[in-house]
């Protein structure tokens, strides 16, 4: 054999125990604007990770959680990283279907995170999810319309202004609605805002011995309210809008008000992104005067399922998404105003970023008062804002988004819709056992 030959053999061999080592991970997440910026920043990662590449599996958020349920209840290991939410980790965990994010590495600053996040993502002592960002809920709205109206938005608005100023606000003629909210069918989708809201309203999904309470007087006075002031103020086809629908509504200048997601309020304040960016306020969620307001706690974040193969190399990804560094990324390339919201005190504390985001306190302070182990007026034997944290909760949550989106599009009365929603729920609440 020549030296030539040899030496030929030799890189051949080294390029193939490289191409060998080198891991895919197949990632799971959803089709928000945070993360499709996160999938643009990944070069960073890849710098610092060479032997690690990437596959996104980008979806809608009602297809992600149903996909994504179904390959961890499955054991089908299909994703490394999977991009869940609060509800699903504590679940999830205690079914033993995610890993502990054990090595996040030294700089990581697991302490930094905020208490009312981290404690929502950790099981027995342990941290099972990242948050990529967290949020609460709070009030978006066109401060040209409300000086126009002759309205001022107080800082902590009650349901009944911001019922009569959306109707004030509304021009059907220049497709201006005065409010823009959920509609779309879903646990995480419409009945994520009404269960906040009808917590505001005294009501809730349960009374203490688990018996459903859609047949109660506080849940009509939900729904009649928000079905009627929809009609009056909202956009047309409500009933099919989601989170994505609304957030391009608004920042095409269509609404007046719109209470959703804190995380929104970097996309609405951009300039690249918004065409009402400087005539944009922020506002704390409403309330009803009875000691609870109709805002949420959330966070995305991002787990590792307990089928994968290569947790080292998806503890590395996960930790640099989650990282202070990462925030500083996303500073430097697009502008602390964009920097992922809703995770870590360091943030808050930076003064750079409380002057690109005037909604920084508002934010703040709406997470910190959402209270998941108290969430109702009435006592209630379950954890969760805007959801039960039961594994039944998916499939009911969704069965009665439909009742009520099909209230909102004119399809069901009102009360038709919550007699469904009693039925459906008394009867999968019995089957699983909770009603005796």
């Amino acid at each position: 054999m020549t030296l030539r030959t040899f030496l030929l053999g030799a890189c051949s061999a080294l390029a193939f125990a490289g191409m060998a080592s080198a891991e895919t991970l197949t990632i799971a997440t959803v089709n928000n604007g945070d993360m499709i910026r996160m999938q643009k920043l990944t070069d960073d990662f890849k710098a610092k990770n060479p032997g690690i590449d990437l596959e996104w599996v980008t979806l809608e958020e009602n297809v992600l959680r149903q996909k994504v349920t179904t390959d961890i209840a499955t054991k089908g290991g299909q994703y490394d990283v999977l991009t869940i939410g609060t509800y699903e980790v504590p679940i999830w965990a205690k079914q033993n279907w995610l890993l502990p994010l054990d090595n996040l590495g030294a700089n990581y600053d697991v302490d930094d995170l905020l208490p009312a996040i981290r404690s929502g993502l950790t099981v027995d002592g342990k941290l099972y999810a990242a948050p990529f960002y967290g949020e609460s809920s709070m009030v978006m709205y066109r401060k040209d319309l409300f000086e126009a109206a002759g309205l001022k938005m107080p800082d902590a608005p009650t349901w009944d202004f911001v019922a009569d100023a959306a109707r004030k606000i509304t021009n059907k003629d220049k497709e201006i609605y005065g409010i823009c909210l959920r509609g779309k069918a879903g646990w995480g989708e419409n009945m994520a805002f009404l269960t906040a809201m009808s917590n505001s309203f005294g009501a809730r999904w349960f009374d203490e011995k688990w018996k459903p309470q859609f047949d109660q007087p506080e849940w009509k006075d939900t729904l009649d309210f928000y079905v009627k002031l929809m009609k009056d103020a909202g956009p047309p086809g409500a009933s099919s809008n989601g989170f994505n629908e609304n957030l391009a509504l608004f920042q095409t200048g269509k609404c007046g008000m719109w209470i959703d997601a804190t995380v929104a309020a970097s996309f609405v304040a951009d300039p690249k992104q918004s065409q009402v960016a400087d005539k944009v306020g922020f506002a704390l969620a409403p309330d009803k005067g009875l000691g609870k307001r109709g805002n949420w706690l959330w966070a995305w974040s991002l787990a590792i399922p307990a089928g994968t193969q290569k947790a080292e190399a998806a503890e590395k990804f996960v930790a640099w998404a989650t990282s202070k560094e990462y925030s500083n990324l996303v500073a430097e390339k697009e502008g602390w105003l964009n920097a992922p919201p809703g995770t870590r005190k360091s943030l808050y504390a930076n003064a750079d970023y409380q002057k690109a985001a005037s909604f920084a306190k508002m934010t703040l302070d709406s997470i910190e008062s959402a209270d998941p182990t108290k969430p109702t007026v009435k006592p209630v034997p379950y954890v969760g804002v805007q959801f039960v944290a039961i594994p039944e909760f998916q499939g009911i949550g969704t069965a009665v988004g439909q009742q009520f989106s099909a209230a909102l599009a004119g399809q069901l009365s009102v009360d038709q819709a919550l007699k469904s929603a009693q039925q459906l729920a008394t009867r999968e609440m019995t089957k699983a056992g909770y009603i005796k």
